[in-house]
């Protein structure tokens, strides 16, 4: 118990750690942008500006780029706890000796879903958190780029402990957190970093890229059909649609690397000789089990990623706009 309660406070204070590193960078205010050319008025700009009281002295206010860090992290964790199942499948379609539920047990699709969905809350700040600091200056390729490696923090360790729960190779979240620890120390919970980050930061890449790409496009359609002058906005459906799409398109370039991934996690459930590293994974794969064995668990990683992404990005834009409009009708 001591042990978890050390991992809820680091990743705590890492969030901390991060919150403050961006105020420092951008000197405690960055400018928000809801949804790319929406809400660019006179209004949004006042809420940029910090809210003066009847004393007539200027209150302090959050960084605009917390509204992100707030609502991508909450939308992250949702989406993240409503697919856990779809998660665990896919996990099992990918393992090396094919594992089904019926070896491991229906109640794996369930098993540390909380705690380790808790993760997605950190992954999602960081994510939509770094990838507003960065956009502005240098666009969403090297922003996606950079708030994957970032996100990793937190996402490596996630994924180290579901795979191990789900394959079987521990009972319980608190088990794996403790074994890990005993056995591995710290960089335990960051076996497989390197195919993780291989695959993490195409799929951003892709992901974020896309949607702008598509987000843009839709918009610039919605408002060559508005006969206002007024900005034309995307809807939450419209929203959902372009988290599905995206994540598909970013779903069949990582593929394979997402496979490599699984392999190198969950070996210690394997009896077969381990993996060198994430090269002779790959061959190994293709020499023994053919080249389509890297798109396993594809349809069931599919289904995760494209909803995962698709309420994610129909529920931050939701949570974003909740919190402006709590500030603006703040005293």
């Amino acid at each position: 118990m001591a042990l978890i309660t050390k991992l809820l406070v680091g990743r705590w204070l890492l969030l901390g750690l991060i919150f403050t590193t961006f105020t420092k960078c951008r000197g405690g205010s960055i400018q928000l942008n809801l949804s790319s050319r929406v809400n660019n008025d006179a209004s949004s700009e006042n809420a940029h500006h910090a809210i003066i009281p009847r004393g007539g002295r200027r209150a302090s206010s959050l960084p605009a780029w917390s509204t992100k860090v707030i609502a991508g992290g909450s939308s992250r964790a949702v989406a993240q706890a409503m697919l856990y199942p779809v998660d665990a499948l896919r996990t099992l379609a990918q393992t090396r000796d094919g594992r089904t539920l019926r070896d491991v047990g229906a109640q794996v699709l369930l098993k540390g879903c909380l705690q380790t969905s808790s993760f997605a809350l950190f992954t999602g700040a960081l994510l939509f958190g770094i990838f507003e600091v960065v956009n502005p200056h240098y666009g969403p390729l090297v922003a996606s780029a950079c708030c994957a490696a970032g996100s990793c923090l937190s996402s490596v360790p996630q994924e180290v402990i579901k795979q191990r729960i789900v394959t079987g190779v521990y009972s319980s979240f608190r088990d794996a957190a403790t074994q890990i620890w005993k056995t591995e120390g710290i960089l335990g919970f960051y076996s497989g970093w390197r195919p993780t980050m291989s695959r993490n930061v195409p799929f951003a890449v892709t992901t974020f890229t896309s949607r702008e790409v598509i987000r843009e496009r839709i918009l610039k359609r919605k408002q060559q059909h508005t006969n206002n002058d007024h900005l034309a906005t995307l809807t939450t459906t419209e929203n959902i649609g372009i988290g599905i799409a995206s994540a598909l398109i970013a779903t069949i370039v990582t593929q394979p690397m997402d496979v490599i991934k699984t392999r190198m996690m969950t070996q210690a459930a394997s009896k077969a000789l381990p993996y060198a590293n994430a090269l002779d994974c790959a061959t190994s794969i293709v020499r023994t089990e053919g080249w389509r064995k890297l798109y396993s668990g594809f349809g069931q990683r599919s289904v995760f990623m494209c909803g995962l992404w698709g309420i994610t990005f129909g529920l931050e834009p939701m949570v974003s706009n909740f919190l402006e409009g709590s500030k603006k009708q703040s005293p």
